[in-house]
């Protein structure tokens, strides 16, 4: 089998750094995308130096419009095949809606849909369709629910929920496998970490690290997984939604819309 070469987005920090990590442990080749001045190229020595990884980087603003087809440009201007896409690159937030200007909520879209749409896309022209390739799609839980001061960011996410899905209908049969990776809430920043440990009981049990959920997630993948939930907390939640009537799901969302104005 040929050996595999990842590329990665958003790969510098949180669960993009945890993916190259677990992917350099497995032995693949990485690509990794991310922000200009964001500290890539010292990951990549990082992996260089204890896995023995071939790590090629690309500082790029995922946002601008031309960026997906200078990713690809680049890869075939130094001769690099990638068959794996982890669409892991994204911006969240935790804010009401009249809070966040337009360019923040155009950002959003941009790179949490359009970018991943478009990288989709050209992956599929890049690959041979002969070999097994894989792309994962990082979702959330946020795609599955409506959680208040999340309005946007689970909109993309539902999006994504849903791209992947059709596309794992119209490739069925092929070569190509697609994933879509949904996770709770992730340790990934400081800040996070402060919020996350002030959870308590079945919420805190739903917070995970990074490096858990890139592991499970690329065993997920490389299975062949539709639809990966890390954690058991995180699976009974969803399954837990598709029992519970509309209307006490709404109940539940007002009195917790009620609690988050009297903090």
């Amino acid at each position: 089998m040929k050996q595999l070469t990842v590329l990665i987005t958003g790969a510098s920090e949180g669960l993009g750094k945890s993916f190259a990590i677990e992917s350099a442990k497995r032995g693949l080749g990485l690509v990794l995308v991310s922000l200009p001045n964001s500290g890539l190229e010292h990951l990549a020595n990082y992996l260089r130096v204890n896995f023995n990884s071939k790590v090629f980087c690309i500082e790029m603003d995922l946002t601008k419009n031309t960026s997906a087809s200078e990713i690809f440009e680049k890869l075939m201007a130094n001769k690099i095949e990638v068959n794996v896409l982890i669409n892991n690159a994204g911006l969240g937030n935790w804010s009401w809606f009249e809070d966040k200007n337009v360019d923040f909520y155009r950002t959003q879209i941009d790179l949490n849909i359009t970018n991943t749409v478009l990288l989709t896309r050209l992956f599929l022209n890049h690959i041979d369709k002969s070999e097994a390739s894989y792309i994962l799609n990082v979702g959330s839980l946020g795609g599955h629910f409506i959680v208040p001061k999340k309005q946007v960011y689970g909109a993309t996410k539902s999006f994504i929920g849903y791209f992947t899905r059709c596309l794992q209908l119209e490739l069925s049969g092929t070569n190509v496998h697609i994933s879509l990776l949904s996770p709770g809430g992730i340790n990934t920043k400081p800040e996070l970490l402060v919020m996350n440990n002030e959870l308590k009981g079945f919420a805190k049990a739903t917070i995970l690290e990074a490096d858990y959920v890139a592991k499970a997630a690329m065993d997920g993948m490389l299975k062949g997984k539709k639809e990966i939930i890390p954690g058991f907390a995180n699976r009974f939640l969803v399954m837990l939604d598709k029992i519970i009537p509309g209307f006490l799901k709404e109940i539940i969302i007002r009195r917790k819309l009620k609690s988050i104005l009297t903090t």
